[in-house]
């Protein structure tokens, strides 16, 4: 069974909030310029917040930090990060660790790629030790694996990294999220539900999902088709839906995709 939860901080407030709004999960995202120790430290507090709130974590990520140097080599500290981000996954019982790979002007595209393919086969290796999958996303910040271009690639070498998926990144980038989905959903380890609104092109905002131009329903039952087994993670992301608003437009999604997960 698909299941919705959400992104949020790594506090109480958070697990307590996906209670009351019947998730089943919480996604939580240490991105460049936030504390990895500080957040390994407090694994145990976290571990108490899944227990007393009846949430999960169904999935830990770590988005816009550099992993290869100008020379194409791992960023030894940037990997002792991931790793002990996947140290807590396991911790929390969380299967899923995302993470991206930054492009290197300085470098060839096979070169880029090359590293690419050292750097997530270390994090798979370690995953393994742990019990947590590893995936890519397909967010260009920081990140250059992200389409099926590259996907053959990496992924086509790399048979057990998986792809957080997103198909507002696909839209905004002139990609087919519905053709990538059956080209490579089988792929999938982790879903996020952002809106996307383009005009003439141009991305306008990213409303509630379902409240947007994504053919939801569509891509839920491809998701089905490709055996979809992970979480759909609720991502509010728009300026325009905020505070009080805002509110409002996460329960409409909740009921949206509930609807749609019968």
């Amino acid at each position: 069974m698909l299941e919705l939860g959400i992104i949020a901080k790594p506090v109480e407030k958070s697990f307590q909030y996906a209670q009351q709004k019947e998730l089943s999960f919480v996604e939580l995202c240490i991105n460049e310029g936030q504390d990895v120790s500080a957040f390994y430290d407090q694994k145990e507090k976290l571990k108490q917040y899944k227990k007393t709130y009846n949430v999960n974590v169904g999935s830990i990520g770590r988005w816009k930090s550099l992993r290869i140097d100008k020379k194409g080599r791992i960023i030894e500290e940037e990997l002792d990060k991931c790793f002990q981000l996947i140290d807590v996954a396991n911790e929390l019982e969380c299967s899923n660790f995302v993470c991206g790979c930054n492009y290197v002007e300085e470098l060839s595209y096979y070169e880029n790629c090359t590293a690419a393919i050292q750097f997530f086969s270390l994090l798979i290796e370690y995953g393994k030790q742990k019990g947590v999958d590893v995936s890519s996303y397909n967010c260009r910040k920081g990140n250059f694996v992200h389409s099926p271009e590259v996907w053959k690639i990496v992924h086509g070498h790399l048979k057990e990294l998986g792809i957080k998926f997103d198909p507002s990144h696909s839209r905004y980038f002139g990609g087919d999220y519905l053709q990538e989905t059956v080209d490579w959903g089988q792929r999938f380890k982790h879903v996020h539900l952002k809106g996307s609104l383009l005009v003439n092109g141009i991305r306008i905002d990213d409303p509630p999902a379902g409240l947007d131009q994504t053919d939801w329903k569509t891509f839920v039952s491809l998701l089905r088709v490709k055996g979809y087994l992970g979480g759909l993670s609720i991502e509010p992301h728009s300026s325009v839906w905020t505070e009080e608003l805002g509110e409002k437009g996460i329960d409409y999604t909740i009921k949206y995709m509930n609807d749609l997960l019968v």
